[in-house]
């Protein structure tokens, strides 16, 4: 007769350390480009060797920026751009995304199996996604209005 391993799967535990470092890293890669001066609602190109982003600053604190983070994508009528509201933390030196595509507030952890089916680790995901969308470079920032 076989024998079945019914072991309960361990529920999923965030790593913060790998969660902060990634946020770091973004941060770094934020503060390439963010101008000094800066104006709330007038958006501007990064342009680099792999694409452009599409940048708006959404709120300007004194210790923190909400900006939107977005890569159009040319003849994307079968494909959502890319787009991330990410709040950039300027004490802590940490850029953390807030939302991505349809999902809003996202959690630290989710359940899995859900309805949405989100990962367990969305939250890692979406910020380590956010890390690969700002390696495109940054050649030149043009401004628009």
């Amino acid at each position: 007769m076989a024998e079945f391993n019914l072991k309960k799967k361990q529920k999923y535990q965030p790593n913060i350390s790998a969660f902060l470092a990634v946020c770091g890293r973004n941060y770094a890669h934020i503060l390439k480009w963010l101008p000094d001066q800066i104006t709330v609602n007038v958006p501007w190109q990064v342009e680099g060797e792999f694409g452009q982003l599409s940048i708006n600053l959404l709120e300007n604190t004194k210790y923190t920026q909400l900006i939107e983070i977005s890569r159009p994508i040319p003849n994307g009528h079968f494909f959502k751009s890319p787009n991330a509201i990410v709040r950039v933390y300027h004490d802590a030196q940490l850029a953390e995304v807030l939302t991505s595509q349809q999902i809003y507030r996202l959690k630290p952890v989710y359940d899995y199996p859900n309805i949405h089916m989100h990962h367990s680790d969305e939250k890692f995901q979406v910020n380590a996604f956010l890390e690969e969308l700002l390696k495109i470079g940054s050649l030149r920032v043009t401004c628009q209005s």
